[in-house]
């Protein structure tokens, strides 16, 4: 809270007038403290008596030597007890002036406006005699237990304040090193320029020989340099003038006027001056000048100052701003030092003042670069909250694959209503082994599957002409009463037909896969092929480097799919059973060998910041399960006993040109333990089933509905890619943190409400259309909860 204090003398009396807030004021009037004056001038002589003898060096001006009644110097033998008694006096009256009844509602009122975030500020102007008064010294927090600021405020302000230019690189402070007759300036300008790590110095100061026109001209073009300065300094001789504004002593026997520099001084605030110091003598009237001008803050002293006070003052003042204080905080850190060091500096801490526009910012270097830019961005408390809520649900696996489902959902409906559904026939056949088939076939025990029973489809499925089969069994163990049968069935299946058969595997932690036993004959590496199954239900499974070792099931399908539509009938990389070679091996030299005709299996792998964020439980930009597709379209399901009904018309075009899967149809033992290879229904299935296949009921989705899926999406090469939920949450959240620190409050309406909800409608439209057309999943949901949260409570405050 800000208070107006103005006090003004009216011939015996003094007139207290407070003003706060919303034009309040009140009003109260005091005998005029002539005991009070007299105990001034009483210190002010023991004041300037002792430090004119402190040492050798002088007064920052030519101070005339106080006279007593008679016309002669009074200087008491013990200068420094002297001056601590009549400090002492000084303020004792003035407190108990201070302290009268009448001025009891003034303070009271203070007190009851009391706030909790910010320190109290008390502006006090006056006039006259009154201004000399050390009003900082007034010790009106003490009667109600808190502390009060205490600024200066001139009696005439005809310039607004315009203290808002708020740069984006290091404050420049302009040095001005005046007349040093009798005087050690070099102290200044290192102090000065102890600043340069987080400010940048120049210093102006006049050269012996150097005509008086010159250095003046100097200060003027300085002044008014166009880059602007935030911190003007002066150090020297100076004085009050009556007329002038006060006058500054800039060389020997050459003084500037305020006035003389009226225009370059305006020409300077308006480029962003913000804070004057005259660490020199007597700036009453330089104070009441420059404010006038436009100053919003200037540090004076307002009598005489020594120069090895001045000198001690600014060490501590500007140690002070450089650790970020703002002035009225450097100002009370210097004084308490002087107070501290009485011993050294008696009545020293009574000399400095602050005169600030009333509605001035206090000025305070800012933290530069990195520091100053981190700054600005940090979140408070709240948004911090927030921000960390926001982040840690977009790395939690459950709430990922909870978002995950909902969006696929989303973005099937979209799809459907908007008709952008795929043209092309499915490409995968999907036999299914579900409970009829296994009631049919009389299979009471279906771990591990019957191979003989196996053996009866792949033969069923060689007369339809089946060139692709895959069989998403594991056969890691022998099963002797069958192995051989449908080993035999596999290796006609090859003689006769050429038929690529890949079996299922799972894979170990060592990057080794488990497949087919070499015990049972029923595949081998020369002429069948295996890929690992096992994967994550909502991801595509791709491999991380080449097949070499391991491979995923899937992209063996895709990549097997691949070769059949590129071979002619005379390229010999066909399955064969009397093939001394590696099948894989066979086909990724191929593959190798053929790059433009193989470019997508190629580059199809899972990226290393892929395979970097999984050490993190995360799965950064790996490609997802479009679910978004109808799965009649994806691929066709027929159960093994339909298959296997001579009954059932099953055409070879039903196979032609397709990849078939042979795989566990929801009956509840399926997978390598009981009911493992059975997993919730996606929503974006449900939807679809609703829409499509109302006679699907069933609540469980089957590992080889995943396998189906995978190879449709490899097949027709669509590689969904996720954008990490944490990215674009802390994207929103920076692009919220831009506009806060851009906007202009003033101008908030419901507007900005419309043009939020506007915006993020659209995001996510562009969104749903992005997946479809481009493949990219851009999160929704904690990306507009985040940039929601972080304009939406901050406009409702505007």
């Amino acid at each position: 809270m800000k208070f107006q204090l103005e006090i003004q003398q009216a011939e015996r009396t003094c007139i207290f007038k407070l003003i706060w807030g919303q034009g309040q004021q009140i009003s109260t009037a005091l005998p005029y403290p002539e005991i009070l004056f007299s105990c001034y001038q009483a210190w002010r002589r023991d004041y300037l008596n002792f430090y004119k003898n402190f040492d050798s060096t002088s007064f920052r001006a030519r101070v005339r030597k106080p006279k007593n009644e008679e016309g002669t110097l009074n200087i008491p033998q013990d200068r420094q007890r002297q001056l601590v008694q009549s400090s002492a006096k000084m303020l004792k009256e003035f407190q108990r002036w201070l302290r009268r009844e009448e001025l009891y509602e003034i303070r009271a009122t203070i007190a009851q406006e009391k706030t909790d975030n910010e320190l109290n500020t008390l502006f006090i102007t006056c006039n006259g005699e009154l201004q000399r008064l050390p009003w900082e010294a007034w010790d009106l927090g003490a009667e109600f237990g808190y502390k009060i600021a205490i600024a200066r405020s001139p009696i005439n302000i005809t310039s607004p304040n315009k203290n808002k230019i708020n740069r984006s690189r290091k404050p420049r402070i302009l040095a001005i090193l005046g007349d040093d007759t009798g005087l050690d300036l070099n102290s200044d300008r290192n102090s000065i320029q102890s600043l340069e790590k987080i400010a940048e110095v120049k210093v102006v100061t006049w050269q012996p020989q150097q005509p008086p026109s010159k250095i003046k001209q100097q200060i003027q073009e300085a002044l008014t340099d166009k880059k602007g300065w935030e911190i003007l300094f002066f150090a020297g001789h100076s004085n009050e003038t009556a007329i002038t504004g006060g006058e500054l002593a800039i060389a020997p026997n050459i003084a500037l006027s305020i006035d003389e520099i009226a225009p370059q001084l305006k020409i300077a605030q308006a480029n962003g001056l913000q804070f004057a110091l005259f660490n020199s003598c007597s700036g009453l009237s330089i104070a009441n000048s420059s404010i006038d001008l436009g100053l919003s803050q200037v540090g004076i002293m307002r009598e005489p100052i020594h120069n090895k006070v001045a000198q001690v003052f600014l060490v501590q003042f500007l140690q002070a701003l450089a650790s970020y204080r703002d002035v009225r905080e450097a100002l009370i850190v210097a004084g308490q030092y002087l107070k501290e060091q009485k011993a050294l500096y008696p009545a020293a801490y009574l000399i400095p003042s602050l005169y600030c526009h009333p509605d001035a910012r206090l000025f305070k270097i800012e933290p530069w670069r990195w520091r100053k830019k981190i700054k600005k961005w940090l979140p408070n408390r709240k948004e911090a909250i927030a921000v960390a809520s926001v982040c840690l649900l977009s790395v939690l696996p459950p709430v990922q694959n909870l978002f995950l489902d909902v969006r696929v959902l989303v973005q099937s409906i979209y799809r459907d209503a908007t008709n952008q559904l795929p043209t092309t026939t499915a490409p995968v056949v999907l036999i299914h082994i579900d409970e009829a088939s296994l009631a049919k076939a009389d299979i009471k025990q279906p771990v591990p599957m019957d191979r003989s029973y196996l053996a009866s489809l792949v033969d069923r499925l060689k007369t339809a002409n089946a060139k692709i089969v895959a069989i998403d069994y594991l056969f890691d163990r022998p099963q002797p009463e069958n192995d051989s049968v449908l080993a035999k069935s596999i290796r006609q299946g090859v003689e006769d037909n050429q038929t690529w058969y890949i079996f299922g595997a799972y894979k170990q932690i060592d990057d080794r896969e488990i497949g087919v036993s070499s015990e049972t004959k029923i595949g081998n590496v020369n002429w069948t092929l295996q890929g690992y199954t096992d994967g994550l239900p909502n991801y595509m499974s791709l491999p991380e480097e080449n097949c070499d070792r391991v491979c995923p099931f899937t992209y063996l399908l895709a990549t097997v799919k691949t070769l059949e539509r590129q071979l002619t009938p005379t390229e010999i990389l066909q399955p064969d059973t009397k093939s001394k070679t590696n099948l894989r091996q066979q086909i990724y030299r191929h593959v190798e060998q053929n790059n433009s005709d193989f470019a997508f299996i190629k580059n199809t792998k899972l990226s290393r910041l892929t395979s970097l964020s999984q050490y993190f439980g995360q799965q950064w930009l790996r490609p997802i399960q479009d679910f978004s597709v109808p799965p009649d379209l994806a691929y066709h399901r027929l159960s093994a006993w339909k298959l296997l009904d001579p009954t059932q018309s099953i055409s070879p075009a039903q196979f032609r040109d397709r990849v078939t899967v042979i795989g566990a149809g929801g009956y509840a033992q399926a997978g390598l333990n009981a009911g493992s290879d059975n997993f919730a229904t996606p929503t974006a299935l449900k939807y679809w089933y609703s829409r499509r296949d109302p006679a699907m009921t069933e609540s469980q989705f089957t590992g080889s509905e995943l396998l189906a899926y995978m190879t449709y999406n490899l097949i027709n090469r669509r590689l969904v890619i996720p954008i990490p939920d944490l990215w674009l949450a802390i994207a929103a959240l920076l692009i919220a943190r831009t506009i806060q620190l851009n906007r202009d409050r003033t101008t908030f309406s419901f507007k900005w409400l419309l043009i939020v909800v506007f915006s993020i409608t659209i995001y996510g439209l562009v969104g749903l259309q992005l997946y479809i057309s481009q493949a990219i999943l851009l999160p929704w949901l904690l990306p507009s909860i985040a940039i929601s949260a972080s304009l939406l409570p901050k406009y409702k405050d505007s």
